[in-house]
């Protein structure tokens, strides 16, 4: 059962909702992206929308967004419901990108309860399965999703850092991924009936929603602890765990994110690309900034356009090794060029507007070691699945 507190009857209409963009001048952002905020901040109950300086244009709705309102809207979370990023220490001998990029298993492969029953990365489900949906459970997904494993560069805050027990040189799996299917179906079961318009019972979808939220929270588990037992690691609980594709109810209005992640007091990664450094703040976002931070470094190309230019200016090889070392497992070729690091912004600057808006505090920064986003057939072996015996029921 959802414990949100709904708001009452919407309030009569006022003035038109703020929208505040936490951008500097240097910030590249598309004036499609800062369409869309003020076609959001023109819907009905809209109070106002906090652009985060990794916006961009999404399907409908901008990404890189906090939106507050009266009324609760299933198209500004989208149909990824609960994607997040999660971030798992990890112990290694050593830390051979070759050796260990052929070593991650195949996380296109969903965990099937009879086939996999023996699987040590079931212990990462604690209970039931939320909504009993097993379909996808630990698959990464495509488009930006991935699994890396990273390390620990430079410690930006001392105090945050020992706070967290990480320390320069440590290795981290960070893991972007959310609720696979369920989010989908959850959406798709409202637009096909009310389109872009409002939720007709708030609580029955925030009680969905909520599972998808729970689900995409184990499934990054999940992973994490099917790479970890992969590389020869055991398994560890994250110390970082936010999703930015999520609606609360806060300060009796819906604070609906979409690539935006909770700010209020939170500890939240902020994915560069494969070839970039990625940050980890310790996040203090306000009322103005309605409590939310970036959740990445945010594309500044579309994916048509990094297909075409990438194709021009690299080869595969070229991308699935890294500038800063670091190996690519990806047998989508088209995904290769579609993220590559040049499709994105700068994190740098992300981060700058972050710190000169007051809205988080750097706490590490992480270098890819490897990063996994689809397998690469030709040379990951398929882990041995012999000695499987048996069920073990997951509902």
């Amino acid at each position: 059962m959802s414990q949100h507190h709904l708001p009452r009857e919407p309030l009569p209409p006022s003035a038109p909702a703020t929208v505040t963009v936490f951008a500097s001048p240097a910030s590249w952002i598309e004036s499609d992206a800062l369409a869309q905020c003020q076609q959001v901040a023109a819907l009905d109950g809209m109070r106002h929308v906090a652009a985060m300086p990794d916006l961009h244009p999404g399907k409908g709705a901008p990404i890189g967004a906090a939106m507050a309102s009266t009324v609760l809207y299933p198209f500004l979370v989208g149909s990824d419901i609960g994607c997040g990023i999660a971030v798992f220490p990890i112990k290694l001998k050593r830390a051979v990108p070759e050796r260990l990029a052929a070593r991650f298993p195949d996380l296109d492969q969903a965990l099937d309860p009879v086939r996999d029953a023996d699987d040590p990365a079931w212990a990462a489900v604690d209970g039931d399965v939320p909504a009993g949906h097993l379909d996808g459970l630990g698959t990464v997904g495509r488009g930006n999703h991935f699994v890396e494993l990273a390390r620990v560069d430079t410690i930006l805050d001392v105090r945050h850092a020992g706070r967290l027990g990480l320390d320069a040189g440590d290795l981290v799996l960070i893991v972007h991924s959310g609720s696979r299917g369920l989010g989908e179906r959850i959406l798709r079961a409202h637009t096909e009936v009310h389109g872009a318009g409002a939720a007709p019972d708030p609580a029955a979808y925030l009680g969905m929603h909520d599972e998808a939220v729970r689900w995409g929270s184990l499934n990054r588990r999940v992973l994490a602890a099917r790479v970890a037992h992969a590389l020869g690691a055991e398994p560890t609980a994250p110390i970082v765990d936010q999703c930015h594709n999520l609606v609360e109810v806060r300060d009796g209005v819906y604070l609906h994110r979409k690539g935006a992640a909770p700010g209020d007091g939170r500890d939240v990664l902020i994915a560069g690309t494969r070839g970039t450094p990625s940050y980890l703040v310790a996040a203090h976002a306000g009322p103005d900034a309605n409590h939310s931070v970036a959740h990445g470094a945010g594309r500044k190309m579309s994916r048509a356009d990094a297909l075409r230019r990438g194709r021009a200016k690299h080869t595969v090889e070229e991308l699935r090794r890294t500038p800063v070392g670091s190996l690519v497992v990806c047998g989508d070729r088209q995904l290769l060029f579609e993220e590559a690091p040049t499709a994105y912004k700068r994190i740098e600057q992300v981060i700058t507007d972050l710190v000169a808006h007051q809205l988080a505090t750097p706490v590490v920064s992480t270098t890819p070691v490897v990063t996994y986003k689809t397998p690469d057939l030709g040379s990951a072996a398929r882990p041995d699945r012999r000695g499987h015996r048996g069920r073990r029921g997951r509902s």
